[in-house]
This record gives C-alpha cells, structure tokens and sequence, in this order.
C-alpha cells in the first residue's frame, strides 16, 4: 500500500479532531418552565423577605390611614364598600406596581438581566417568578386592611375569602403592568417615577367611590387593571352579593393579568437582547 493515501488519511483525521475540539460544547437543555418558575419564585421570595417586608408595613398603614380619613366623610353603603375594597388592593398596587416596576428598572440598570440571560431559563419564568414573589408579601396586609375597613364601617366579614381569588389576580394584572414599566423605562428614575404614578393612580381611582368622580375619570377608572379586583370585592360586602357578576370581574382581571403579564415577558426579551 502507498505511504500516501496513507498519510493523507492520518492528516484528515487530525484535521477533524481538531475542528472538533475547536467546535463549541453543546448547550444543555433549557429548563421547564415551571421548575424554573419555582426555583425564580424561591430565590426572589428569600432575597426580597428581609428588604420588603418595612414596605409591607407601611403599604398597610397607608392603607388603613386613608381608610381612616374617609371615614369622616363616608357613612356607609355603597360609598363604604367601595372605600374598603380600594384600599385592600391598594396594598397590592404598592407591591405589585411599585415595588416591582423599581426592582425590573434597577435590574435592567445594574447588569441584571445580563445573568439572568446566561441562565437557561424561560424569559416568562423570570418575570412570573419575581411577580409572584412580589405578590406574595401583599397577602397579610391586603388582609389586615380589609378586617380593619369592614370594623370601620360596619361591614360584615363572611365573604372575605374572596381575596384568595382577588390577590393573585388583581396582583398578576398589577405586577405584569409594574414588570413592563419597570423593563420598559429606559432609566430606573423613570421606572420608579412611573411606578408611583401608577401606584397613585390606583389610590385616585381605586380607592374613591365611582360616583364622586367626573366622567372622565370614570372611563378611566375602567383602563385600571386593578379595577375589576375592587369592584369583585365590593359587591361581596353587600347583603346579597351578585356572584355572576363577581365572577365576570375576576375574569376580566385574569384576562387582563395574562395580557399584562405577556407583555412584561416581551419586554424582558427586548431589554434582554440589548
């Protein structure tokens, strides 16, 4: 046999090996989107325990004092159902809104994003996790608020467990909402200016009753996604509560959660590229 054929064949062979060596390493699969959704939950639940939870209280007291200073104008009534159920998801909109629309904002800032870029997780689990996590520190205080409202103004208590549903609604639609402003915003000035625009926002439109308003504001009263949480919650405190239409409300606010929320993950994938 030639010696040529030979050594051309030990040459390609090296030549291979060396493409392949040169070649980069497979990746790895992403992870699924609930696992990675789990493990954002937890690592955004821990970090933000000890920072938030002062912002809890005072979201809270805020709450309640504004429940406090209407009581002086507010007799009872439609007027005080309406009073008690915006200021119970005025804790939510603090949280969900604010809160969350000044973390995104910073993290987008910092380099953030970056790491979570290199992580082969789901840009939707980032975004429902940390809104999640969020969310989660609103529940004793939307509580706390609502027993405290319903003690002021003579409302009975028997239908709160309605807030199961209205939290993580109410606080899905809020927190998507507070995410986009947050990723959106092309400074973290600008994200924590918008997010207590919207915060004031739901306090301006949430908490007052519909009929003192202008119109305008009423057709604006009707844009806010945490709107529908407060009118769900306010027809429970009547004497015989109109349940189709609670549940036409935490439908509408779980569509508009949905959308709210996808568009917080289109805008973690367009800051994210970037």
């Amino acid at each position: 046999m030639s010696a040529v054929p030979l050594e051309a064949a030990v040459r390609a062979g090296d030549d291979h090996e060396r493409q392949a060596a040169d070649a980069p390493a497979p990746l790895g699969p992403r992870a699924r989107l609930f696992p990675a959704l789990s493990a954002v939950y937890r690592a955004q639940l821990s970090r933000a325990r000890v920072a938030r939870i002062p912002l809890l209280f005072v979201a809270t007291f805020q709450s309640v004092g504004i429940m406090i200073l209407m009581r002086g104008v507010v007799d009872g009534g439609g007027e005080a159902r309406a009073v008690v159920a915006g200021s119970s998801v005025l804790v939510v909109a603090f949280v969900a809104l604010n809160l969350l629309a000044q973390y995104f904002g910073q993290l987008r800032s910092d380099g953030g994003l970056d790491h979570y870029a290199t992580l082969p997780v789901p840009p939707a689990a980032v975004v429902l996790g940390a809104a999640a996590a969020y969310a989660s520190f609103t529940v004793p205080g939307t509580f706390v608020t609502a027993i405290v409202g319903c003690g002021l103004f003579g409302l009975p208590l028997t239908h709160l467990w309605v807030l199961v549903a209205v939290i993580p609604l109410a606080g899905a639609a809020l927190a998507g909402l507070g995410a986009a402003l947050g990723l959106l915003a092309p400074r973290p000035e600008l994200a924590t200016l918008l997010g207590q625009l919207g915060m004031s926002a739901a306090l301006l439109l949430g908490v007052l009753p519909a009929e003192r308003m202008p119109e305008i504001l009423q057709y604006a009263r009707d844009l806010l996604p945490s709107t529908y949480g407060v009118e769900a919650l306010a027809r429970t405190f009547g004497p015989d509560p109109d349940w189709a239409a609670v549940g036409f409300d935490l439908a509408v606010c779980a569509g508009v959660g949905v959308a709210s929320l996808a568009l917080a993950t289109w805008a973690y994938r367009r800051a994210a590229v970037r």
